[in-house]
């Protein structure tokens, strides 16, 4: 006799198959109640990396690159949907079967990989979260409850809480679910107010916003139009700043492009689908929670940073460079960094020799106009853009907005990242499903977070330390990924029946060779410019191409045959 868990369980997958065959209309109100693991998606790509990736897009491109970050998620998503198809057909863990039917090592280094961001890449969404205490929703109070140490004390008891529900059983899931939709949808409703409230006062051009969803491949490798009066002013130094501008920008560009995907979401997909017992029949609601959870918040949120960001910043200069000809306090560091590449390019060698006092008399001597254009390049950050638009929402609600929106990024984020530690540390261990490991993986990445506004994230050295290995290996490990779920989805050995043929495999396989390739390059060319770390990023990548290639090929002869 079924038990009562088991008998709805039956209903509900009896329910789904109908609703899979039913109205488009019908659909959408199902899926949209069953929805899940597309909202975990959304909650950690909504993090610290893409807010300042949209920020910055902003500043540097205005409204001309609008359609940079989406095009960068359709990619990621078409990737994620073969993640999805795999895991549901096949019921297999995914570790698990990229060890058995193509190569241990990508599976190692995928999971390796997939550790390090965790921990790492927590670090900064604590020292975001903290910061969006202090300075937005405290005022800049730092002392009694607003201290660093009480701010991440809080925020990783909240992260153990949260995914202590998850894995309390199904109901646990659900609330667990329900508390990352709700961070989400704060996280949307803050700047899309921002926008609104730029809209009213006539400080957004939508027909520039509407033109710049219209892909425009020339501005990859040359400055932002808006940018040529500035530039010319500048005279003899005009090639100077041409280059630095598109040398900068091209930073940037991977920056918001990569931070839609990052390989950790491709661990974190397949592993709380299994969560959920989804199966075959959740293919087609696996689709729609990928495109409303995971598409839909990310091209809002980041789209209107981008917009508040492009209508504050963009070509101006005010907000950094005071009457006097000199950078204000709270953006002298900032603004040093632009205005110090303009005067190495002059003082040549003789640079490095300079004192900080005849550093800071070079770039006082700047011609305005130079000055001008380095200020309109220094990276802001949300607080900036928080300033900026008080005389807008006034002081109150400007602050608040960009601390609520901001904090609910860090806390999301926080979640997931615990949560896909979790995951990882039981694969790691051969132990699927065992709470005390899982939550012993979320302890693993919530520390570390909590050590990094406390210690490594405030130091510079240590930041450097950490990040550019995680940043080299974590890159060149998302075309890895991609590619090794390529060769999955047209595994005989793993799929059997269920593998894509004819049309349909070939639809597939342009697809996901297109992501593939693009995210190929992206990383490519992130890794030259690392120095030697990046060369080794660069031979790790081709490596595991070359041996993932081989142990596929191997591994299912015998199932072709």
């Amino acid at each position: 006799m079924n038990s009562p868990n088991e008998s709805a369980d039956q209903q509900e997958l009896a329910e789904l198959a109908a609703i899979n065959e039913s109205s488009f209309g019908k659909q959408l109100s199902y899926f949209a109640r069953k929805s899940g693991p597309g909202w975990l998606q959304g909650a950690v790509t909504l993090g610290g990396g893409s807010l300042a990736g949209a920020l910055y897009l902003g500043v540097f491109m205005g409204y001309n690159m609008m359609w940079l970050q989406p095009l960068a998620m359709v990619l990621g998503v078409i990737m994620l949907n073969a993640i999805s198809y795999v895991t549901l057909t096949t019921g297999h863990r995914p570790f698990k079967a990229i060890n058995e039917h193509v190569s241990p090592i990508l599976g190692w280094a995928w999971i390796i990989a997939t550790l390090m961001a965790n921990v790492v890449w927590c670090m900064p969404q604590f020292a975001l979260g903290t910061a969006a205490i202090q300075q937005n929703l405290l005022g800049g109070n730092k002392e009694g409850i607003g201290t660093t140490l009480n701010c991440c004390i809080a925020l990783l008891i909240l992260g153990v809480i949260v995914n202590f529900f998850y894995e309390s059983g199904s109901k646990g899931i659900k609330l667990f679910e329900l508390i990352l939709k709700v961070l989400v949808a704060i996280v949307v409703i803050s700047f899309f107010g921002v926008v609104i409230a730029l809209a009213m006062s006539g400080a957004i051009d939508f027909g520039a916003i509407f033109s710049g969803f219209i892909p425009n491949f020339s501005l990859l490798g040359s400055a932002a139009p808006t940018f040529e009066p500035a530039i010319d002013a500048t005279g003899e130094f005009s090639d100077f700043w041409r280059g630095k501008i598109a040398a900068d920008q091209r930073d940037i560009m991977m920056t918001a492009f990569g931070t839609a995907v990052g390989i950790n979401m491709t661990f974190l997909l397949p592993y709380s689908m299994l969560k959920k017992q989804w199966g075959k029949v959740h293919r087609k609601l696996a689709l729609f929670d990928l495109s409303i959870g995971l598409i839909v918040p990310f091209v809002l949120a980041t789209s209107c940073v981008v917009i508040a960001a492009s209508s504050q910043f963009h070509t101006k200069y005010e907000d950094v460079l005071g009457e006097d000809g000199k950078a204000i306090p709270a953006m002298a560091g900032a603004y040093a960094k632009i205005a110090d590449a303009r005067v190495k390019h002059q003082a040549g060698e003789s640079f490095g020799s300079m004192s900080a006092d005849e550093k800071a008399a070079a770039r006082d001597a700047l011609p305005l106009a130079d000055k001008q254009l380095a200020a309109m390049l220094a990276k802001r950050d949300n607080f900036n853009l928080a300033n900026a638009l008080q005389p807008l929402t006034g002081e109150k609600i400007a602050q608040l907005v960009f601390g609520v929106g901001v904090l609910g990024m860090a806390i999301s984020t926080i979640i997931i990242l615990m949560l896909i530690n979790g995951f990882t540390l039981c694969e790691m261990l051969n132990q699927p499903g065992n709470r005390i490991v899982h939550l012993a993986g979320t302890l693993i990445a919530g520390i570390g977070g909590f050590l990094g506004p406390l210690y490594f994230w405030s130091n510079a050295n240590s930041k450097a330390a950490l990040a550019v290995p995680t940043s080299v290996i974590g890159g060149a490990m998302i075309p890895i990924a991609y590619f090794t779920f390529l060769l999955l989805m047209n595994s005989k050995s793993l799929l059997g029946e269920d593998r894509p043929t004819g049309g349909r495999a070939l639809k597939w396989n342009i697809l996901m060779t297109i992501a593939t390739v693009i995210a190929t390059a992206g990383s490519v060319w992130v890794l030259l410019g690392k120095g030697v770390p990046g060369i080794i990023g660069i031979l790790i990548l081709a490596s595991l191409f070359v041996l993932g290639t081989i142990g596929f090929l191997v591994k299912n002869r015998s199932a072709a045959a």
